[in-house]
């Protein structure tokens, strides 16, 4: 299990590291069809560097399927509701590519506050 230090690091790049980690990327025998294995441990969630400006304004989208069901959520609010554990894991999500793999990787992320 590999470990990253969330303090004072921007979103974005700790998403991208684990991102990179879980798709193992990071070994030599990558290979694309092919699950690692690999797990990876996020500590210090809730200490991560976050703009007032960015967690104000930038807003994550769900869609219910229903007509009028789109839904819109500031990160502000998604960490008052949720936490930063899962800001940090629609981020590692969005980085992970759409095919069968991507369960089975998000299940071997694990973020601590």
């Amino acid at each position: 299990m590999k470990t990253i230090d969330a303090q004072n690091k921007t979103l974005g790049r700790i998403a991208s590291a684990a991102a990179k980690i879980l798709m193992g990327k990071d070994e030599a025998k990558y290979t694309p069809h092919i699950s690692s294995g690999a797990k990876v441990q996020i500590i210090n969630a809730s200490k991560m560097k976050i703009d007032s400006r960015k967690a104000r304004d930038t807003k994550h989208s769900r869609y219910s399927h229903y007509p009028g069901g789109l839904k819109f959520a500031s990160w502000s609010e998604t960490i008052a509701k949720k936490g930063y554990a899962e800001l940090v894991r629609k981020a590692v999500s969005g980085m992970l590519p759409t095919n069968t793999l991507k369960k089975g990787r998000m299940k071997n992320l694990e973020i601590l506050d």
